[in-house]
């Protein structure tokens, strides 16, 4: 309908992007950490054979890496490992990179292992996350009293030793670790340290050479606790990559506390960085991981960055499957794969989406498994409703009725009035409290800890 081509009536946003850089999009990598961060959120627990459906969901999708969890700390992330990786074996998964989660330990990395060879899998077939902590915060007050161990120092030292000597044991235990891992045989070794966004940067720059002297191969830099601004992304991310070896693939994983998730994530791809680090609808520990749906078709809209092979037009469906599988909704109005995020009713809009869907639509529903769809309520116009009646002239024929004019104003008036009725009886309260009291049934609390312990300790009584 429209005469001119859109360029001329609208300003195409990559008008003020197209100068930013970024890593080739074949090079570019989202890891997929749903299995391992997303279940970490509150209320939120996958079975083995659950995780393997997400396995599948996810490689379908199209992300090209995937923490599957931390096999040392549960039985059940052994099972999940076992059953990806024999999804992986038949073909089910593509090429998707299989990564496993270990602390800086021995202990950590020989159960993976054992864990792997049970089902006749080489380590070398996965790749495993070996971290620790890296900010001084965490370094003497979280791991501080490990560091000790690991040193053969005595834990009264805790407090009154300085931040230097617990920098250096960190890192002489990360490549101990790492150390360890290359003689079992494994050959891709990610490794980080939490909290780095908080940490001191030149700190990092040296544990990041000193692991891949090591023999490790991918650093990755964590804002554990979400607490970067687009600047900060920027000043921390431009020195890492100025500091390591050209070319080489960093993970950025960033948390979404202030709502800076997706645009940290950009700005750290802008500065070089390779692998973003995503969950399914951003869910994770507090306010969650980088959405993946938020990243992927920002990228490709606003900077023009097509990731090869990703297959866009299934997230909304991902994110629908992800809710059944979490039990978590995502918002109505959540940007891209909200249900109603490509809902209309205003009738100042309407009018002009009957014209062209981009009067009011900025992210392309083709683009990502959607379609324009239209709610009548008070916010209704009578335009809507008359090209509504219009296109269902023959259902309306066989009524007898004649969709005019002054019936669509009729029955606009009475679209408005029904909706009233319905706002006031409505059961929303009701409906919410039954959502939070099904999370609270889900979840364990104290006191649930506290009859368990009861239970479990209480001495027999003799016969």
């Amino acid at each position: 309908m429209l005469r001119e081509p859109i360029g001329r009536l609208i300003r195409d946003p990559k008008e003020f992007t197209r100068d930013v850089s970024f890593p080739d999009p074949s090079q570019i990598r989202i890891y997929d950490e749903t299995l391992r961060d997303g279940e970490q959120m509150p209320g939120v627990c996958y079975t083995p054979a659950q995780k393997l459906e997400i396995a599948r969901a996810l490689a379908g999708v199209g992300v090209h890496i995937m923490s599957v969890g931390f096999p040392a700390a549960s039985e059940g992330d052994r099972r999940t490992l076992q059953l990806v990786m024999d999804a992986k074996r038949r073909g089910e998964l593509g090429d998707v990179e299989i990564v496993v989660m270990c602390r800086s330990n021995r202990g950590d990395i020989d159960i993976t292992v054992k864990t792997l060879r049970e089902v006749g899998i080489e380590p070398r077939e996965v790749t495993f996350f070996i971290f620790t902590s890296g900010s001084d915060l965490h370094l003497k007050y979280k791991i501080g009293k490990t560091l000790l161990r690991c040193e053969g120092r005595s834990e009264s030292e805790w407090l009154d030793l300085p931040l230097a000597f617990y920098r250096d044991a960190n890192i002489r235990m990360q490549c101990d670790a790492i150390a360890h891992a290359r003689a079992a045989g494994i050959e891709r070794i990610e490794f980080g340290a939490e909290d780095g966004s908080r940490g001191d940067v030149d700190y990092f720059i040296e544990y990041f050479k000193a692991g891949l002297e090591a023999g490790g191969t991918r650093p990755a830099w964590p804002d554990t606790v979400g607490t970067l601004t687009p600047e900060a992304t920027r000043w921390y991310c431009t020195r890492i990559v100025q500091a390591m070896p050209a070319g080489l693939p960093i993970v950025a994983h960033l948390h979404n506390d202030y709502g800076l998730g997706t645009i940290n994530a950009i700005t750290a791809a802008s500065c070089g960085f390779k692998v973003i680090s995503v969950t399914a609808n951003g869910y994770g520990e507090r306010a969650g991981n980088v959405k993946l749906h938020e990243l992927v078709v920002a990228l490709r809209v606003l900077y023009g960055i097509e990731l090869p092979g990703f297959k866009y037009d299934k997230l909304r469906e991902l994110a629908r499957f992800m809710e059944r599988m979490s039990g978590v909704p995502m918002q109505q109005h959540e940007p891209i794969v909200g249900a109603s995020v490509f809902a209309h009713e205003s009738g100042i809009h309407t009018q002009a989406m009957l014209i062209d869907h981009r009067m009011y639509e900025a992210v392309p529903a083709d683009l990502v498994g959607a379609r324009t769809s239209w709610v009548f309520g008070k916010h209704t116009g009578a335009a809507l409703v008359e090209d509504t009646l219009r296109r269902r002239r023959e259902q309306l024929a066989r009524a007898g009725v004649e969709p005019t004019s002054e019936l669509a104003h009729r029955v606009t008036d009475e679209v408005k009035r029904l909706r009233e009725e319905r706002a006031a009886s409505s059961k929303s309260e009701a409906t919410i409290e039954a959502y939070e009291s099904a999370m609270r049934g889900l979840q364990l609390n104290e006191d649930d800890v506290v009859e368990i312990a009861i239970a479990l300790g209480t001495p027999a009584k003799a016969s």
